[in-house]
């Protein structure tokens, strides 16, 4: 591990390792069985296409993306460097065949050159500490004409709707009490972290689209976020609708030539 980042990475392991026991509870991170999991498995599913691939999800968390790819029929590695979430998501997924965890950093896998048709992560990019030498560890590991398919979005600077949206979340937040379950409960570590990250200020795709293609990437292309968003809003409390309008989310996809 590259000694000037130690200590943050350190910090990113310790922190999410502490979320691992209700990270399911925090809107946004558990994926619920209907209209929101389908809107989430659309774009895997217009992805990787109908046969079985090999896919490896980085940062796995508690294993609720893990699922969406499983339950399409393919054979997946899920990846995660915390022990504490990944343990959440052996539970989840006891006695699956076809998937395989691996407590591993997803900035350096070690896994072997051309081994995956496709890797998937979710709101992990942003959290990047050597984003370009990242990006070319994921297309080693891809097969050629393999697949990376990234959610993520700009957690650091709200859009001119979701300041409104954020003035009334704090209004409910001081009618009836914090969601404690939300980033909100450790926000003041939440903050150190995000300031220390080379995306710490915001991560947009215009930033990352040119080193996705400097690491040998191409047919980078956008999708929205829009579909989720909104079956996110249906069965959501307000605090949690108003949640989906604060920052800027995305979807990129692009493959190994």
């Amino acid at each position: 591990m590259d000694g000037r980042n130690f200590d943050l990475k350190e910090e990113i392991r310790d922190y999410w390792s502490r979320r691992s026991r209700t990270f399911d509870l925090a809107f946004g991170h558990r994926i619920p069985a209907g209209p929101e999991a389908d809107a989430w498995q659309r774009p895997i599913r217009d992805l990787l296409g109908p046969a079985p691939k090999r896919v490896l999800e980085l940062a796995c968390g508690t294993g609720e993306v893990t699922r969406l790819i499983h339950d399409l029929g393919h054979d997946v590695t899920a990846l995660d460097f915390s022990e504490a979430m990944l343990a959440v998501a052996r539970a989840k997924h006891a006695g699956k065949t076809r998937l395989r965890f691996l407590l591993a950093d997803a900035e350096n896998t070690l896994e072997p050159d051309q081994s995956y048709d496709a890797i998937i992560c979710r709101h992990l990019v942003w959290t990047l500490t050597r984003p370009e030498e990242t990006f070319r560890e994921w297309f080693r590991l891809l097969c050629p004409g393999g697949r990376l398919l990234v959610f993520d979005g700009d957690w650091a600077t709200p859009k001119f709707t979701g300041r409104v949206a954020g003035l009334l979340i704090s209004l409910i937040d001081r009618i009836i009490g914090p969601d404690t379950n939300y980033d909100g409960a450790m926000s003041e570590r939440h903050a150190a972290i995000m300031n220390a990250l080379p995306f710490g200020a915001g991560l947009r795709p215009a930033t990352i689209e040119p080193l996705l293609a400097s690491a040998g990437f191409r047919d980078i292309a956008l999708h929205s976020h829009g579909p989720i968003a909104r079956a996110q809003r249906r069965n959501a409390n307000l605090r949690n609708r108003l949640r989906t309008f604060v920052y800027r989310r995305f979807i990129l996809t692009c493959r190994r030539s």
